[in-house]
């Protein structure tokens, strides 16, 4: 059988998927790891754990199916952090998306004209998770590391490195840095500037269908002359796995933290809610914004219930137990800020909150609460992105959560919107592999979704009035709350 292979280098695996040459997936195999947290707002990852992680997942999946790839495509997270030498030997660990050490700059550069002009001019929001912060950080507190460091780059680059020895980005993954001019394709002088770095510093950009063969016989499993892909970021594969690169379909993503994005021809900024403009390709962005806390919230919420070892069953009874309660918990609401929060706030201050308790709450109205909570977040979001789109007529979705048909009417009720899931779980890997299959000349055209087998979640109409006075209620008590929440910590 031919077959490409999309890899997903995520936070917490590395996932590779088999995608035959009629773009649908028939195997997939999944590495995990872990991060560390020395500190409050640290967390950081060893590149090397993750390079072996992505060997490791290529050569199982190639081995089960028994033939090699045509090409192998990458998607990764976006927003790590890695500093090296001249031979991408790691200085220092990771910093992945979530390390917040650098939340006080990027707030100072958000009350910035300097730093709006920088947003407006390389899509990235101003947030502790940009590269660009991160970079700013280092040269003001770590300074003998900065000087050392002879590039600055993520983990997809340090896997490009290790295969090819040459440091190369995407178009894709340096949209997100707050470093990249996402018009002209080009390192932002400004921004170099303002992070004290030269151009010299950072990869050379490519776009996302740039391909290489492998010369090597390092990976002795892998047929001389594959085909590698460089590919894009998570984000914006999601999109195009779920079928939603085009606009009016927004794409929804649930994992442990989540976004939603929208597909556009030119970039959508949002100077109040700063919402996200990354490059998919030559001719799409795809602009929306990301939550901090989706499934690891609900993921906190069981720990601090059931102990330490969750297990399926235990997701299974919360969904059954919510499913008793009505719509709105009898007016229990829940702030999920438990890891500040990206979009539409963008305050790394901020902190998580139950509202509204009575005596005739139950542990099953603060379970169906959190979720709720979690979809609020997504529709706070999506209401940001509408501004400034094109009207949204479908949602398709992605991510862990769609295993779960309590959660997915949950959200299409609190969304008022029709849902259609496509990708279980595989969204971004799945669009890698669409990235390869369109690069060898294999498909002409991404598939769209009004040709799939959808299955549709409908909103109750019931519901309805329920979570609009929800919604209007969650929204103030984060306004109402934030100077309070902030004082707590300080």
């Amino acid at each position: 059988m031919e077959y490409v292979l999309g890899v997903d280098i995520g936070t917490g695996s590395v996932k590779a998927v088999a995608v035959n040459i009629a773009g649908q997936s028939f195997k997939v195999c999944q590495q995990h790891y872990s991060y560390t947290a020395p500190q409050p707002g640290y967390y950081e990852q060893d590149p090397e754990q993750i390079w072996e992680a992505f060997i490791a997942t290529i050569k199982d999946i190639i081995t089960q199916i028994g033939s090699q790839p045509l090409a192998i495509s990458l998607s990764s997270a976006m927003h790590s952090l890695i500093c090296v030498d001249e031979n991408c030997n790691a200085l220092a660990p990771m910093t992945t998306w979530a390390d917040s050490r650098s939340s006080a700059i990027a707030k100072k550069l958000r009350a910035s004209a300097e730093g709006l002009a920088i947003y407006k001019a390389t899509g990235t929001p101003l947030h502790a998770m940009s590269p660009l912060c991160k970079i700013i950080w280092l040269k003001e507190n770590n300074p003998a590391l900065f000087a050392q460091t002879y590039q600055f780059i993520s983990i997809k680059e340090y896997v490009w490195y290790q295969l090819f020895k040459e440091f190369t980005v995407d178009h894709s993954v340096a949209s997100g840095t707050g470093l990249f001019n996402i018009e002209q394709l080009a390192w932002h002088n400004e921004s170099l500037a303002l992070a004290g770095i030269k151009e010299a510093n950072l990869s050379r950009p490519v776009p996302t269908d740039h391909t290489k063969s492998y010369e090597s016989e390092s990976l002795n499993f892998l047929k001389l002359g594959t085909s590698f892909v460089i590919g894009a970021s998570d984000g914006v594969l999601a999109n195009l796995g779920s079928m939603a690169d085009k606009p009016g379909i927004a794409a929804m993503t649930i994992g442990t933290s989540g976004a939603v994005r929208v597909a556009s021809n030119v970039p959508l900024p949002n100077m109040e809610a700063m919402t996200f403009s990354y490059i998919l390709d030559s001719e799409t962005f795809i602009c929306g914004g990301p939550i901090n806390n989706g499934g690891v919230a609900l993921q906190w919420w069981l720990r601090n219930n059931g102990g330490p070892g969750l297990t399926e069953h235990d997701y299974d009874n919360l969904f059954k137990e919510i499913a008793a309660i009505p719509a709105g918990s009898n007016g229990l609401l829940f702030l999920p800020y438990l890891t500040g929060e990206r979009a539409p706030i963008w305050d790394s201050e901020t902190c998580g909150n139950f509202f509204g308790v009575k005596l005739q709450h139950t542990q099953a109205h603060f379970s169906r609460a959190v979720l709720e909570g979690i979809c609020y977040a997504m529709k706070h979001v999506l209401e940001a992105v509408q501004q400034n789109s094109v009207p949204i007529t479908q949602i398709n979705i992605s991510g862990g959560f769609t295993k779960s048909e309590v959660w997915v009417q949950l959200l299409a009720d609190i969304t008022n919107t029709n849902l259609a899931i496509l990708q279980a779980d595989d969204a971004s890997a799945v669009g890698a592999a669409l990235i390869a299959l369109k690069s060898l000349g294999l498909m002409k055209e991404y598939p769209q979704s009004a040709n799939a087998d959808l299955k549709i979640f409908k909103p109750d109409p019931k519901n309805a009035p329920v979570y609009a006075k929800g919604f209007d209620i969650y929204k103030q008590l984060y306004i109402d709350l934030k100077d309070t929440m902030h004082r707590i910590y300080k």
